[in-house]
């Protein structure tokens, strides 16, 4: 059994998280000092710090994991950072065994407070030698790469999994992030559609763009079996199940374009029902907007998951009906287990999924649409079915987690170069 490791906090003030399950270091128990050094010398591997906001369930925070797990530890040394460390993979990255440190600015990234911690960040990276800082997601570029740089890292790489179209970017904060980012040798991006908006859009160089795919584990997901009465208690057999998988909090998730379409597709499909999996502060709106619509025991909200997998297995479609998405996990996922997949055309989704070949694409914001479509794959489910396995194979084609660790590989390499 993997040795657990301890948690160490620096945050600028003292933290109302800290508790007796991860405590901060005691007098006498810090990491470094002359002991560590010479281990240090010792050990040859490539050290490489990740960070991240939290270790909350999400596609960035997956991914995350799941490359660090995977990565030769006879080769590269990883220790994981978060802004917060909360969340359900924290159990997974403890029972792996890496350190797992916290940096919380508890006034946030752009404050006084943040400012501080993010000194103190550039002096643990440097103190601990880190040849490698990667971050994974958009509060940890702001305060992942200045320390960074700040600390001389050899190679710094950040992070891009989204389309600029939540509200935190304004013109301004665009304009800073760009900055930040530049103080990275190497951007990476999930998808093509990403790295085309940030070239045309935002005016990055296309010299620093890296896309590197998401992976999945086909095999892992094949293998899932699952009772649908066990997984989604409370259901009929006839039911036919739409699920969404998504965070609610925020509007561009489309939650209430599907409210909307599940109205038409009730009305003509009885049997239909709708899950959604997942929370947020929308959720209250949602599930009055269902009411309102006379969709209260047809739209189930389940809460936040873990077993999304499971759930999406013993579903008839997956659906993402966001206006905007990088290169979404839950895509993925949802072809993984051989569920069919109904999504908008946009990101990275038209990458994954080929239009009335692998799945159906509908504009974004077009519940009428979203509904046909559904609609249309529910009266079919051998079209269905056979969208789907044409998906599973372009999944293990193009996204298997070999590749992005033979991508993230060749990049790490490459951290002494630049010294």
């Amino acid at each position: 059994m993997p040795r657990v490791k301890r948690v160490h906090r620096f945050s600028s003030m003292p933290s109302s998280r800290q508790t007796a399950q991860f405590a901060p270091p005691q007098c006498g128990q810090k990491p470094g000092g002359k002991a560590r050094s010479a281990e240090r010398e010792k050990d040859k591997r490539l050290r490489i710090f990740y960070f991240i906001d939290t270790l909350n369930i999400g596609g960035s925070e997956n991914q995350m994991v799941q490359t660090a797990c995977r990565l030769d530890r006879s080769r590269f040394q990883v220790t994981v950072g978060c802004l917060r460390v909360q969340g359900p993979l924290l159990a997974h990255v403890r029972e792996a065994g890496f350190d797992v440190v916290e940096f919380h600015p508890k006034g946030g990234v752009d404050s006084f407070s943040g400012l501080l911690t993010t000194l103190r960040l550039a002096w643990f990276l440097r103190r601990e030698r880190f040849e490698v800082v990667q971050t994974f997601d958009l509060y940890a570029n702001l305060m992942g790469i200045p320390a960074a740089w700040l600390a001389r890292t050899p190679l710094r790489i950040s992070n891009r999994r989204d389309l600029g179209s939540l509200s935190w970017y304004t013109p301004r904060k665009r304009a800073v992030l760009r900055k930040i980012l530049g103080l990275s040798q190497v951007i990476v991006v999930n998808s093509e559609a990403i790295r085309n908006f940030m070239i045309q859009e935002d005016g990055y160089s296309g010299e620093k763009i890296r896309v590197v795919r998401n992976g999945i584990d086909a095999d892992q997901f094949s293998l899932i079996r699952t009772n649908r009465s066990e997984v989604l208690p409370g259901l009929w057999p006839e039911d036919k199940v739409v699920t969404m998988v998504a965070n609610m909090n925020f509007p561009e998730k489309g939650h209430a374009d599907l409210i909307e379409a599940a109205k038409s597709i009730y009305a003509r499909i009885p049997q239909a029902k709708f899950v959604l999996v997942g929370d947020g502060r929308e959720r209250q709106g949602l599930e009055q907007r269902a009411k309102e619509a006379g969709l209260a025991g047809r739209v189930v909200f389940l809460g936040r998951r873990t077993d999304v997998p499971q759930i999406l297995k013993c579903s008839d479609l997956s659906v993402l009906p966001s206006w905007a998405e990088g290169l979404p996990n839950v895509v993925l996922e949802s072809v993984a287990v051989g569920t069919p997949v109904v999504a908008t055309r946009v990101g990275g989704i038209p990458e994954i999924i080929e239009d009335g070949v692998s799945g159906l694409l509908v504009p974004p914001r077009d519940p009428a649409a979203l509904g046909s479509a559904l609609i249309r794959l529910i009266e079919d489910p051998e079209l269905a079915a056979r969208m789907a396995a044409r998906a599973h194979e372009t999944l293990c084609e193009r996204f298997s987690f070999s590749r992005v660790l033979q991508e993230f590989q060749s990049l790490y390499l490459h951290a002494r170069v630049y010294r």
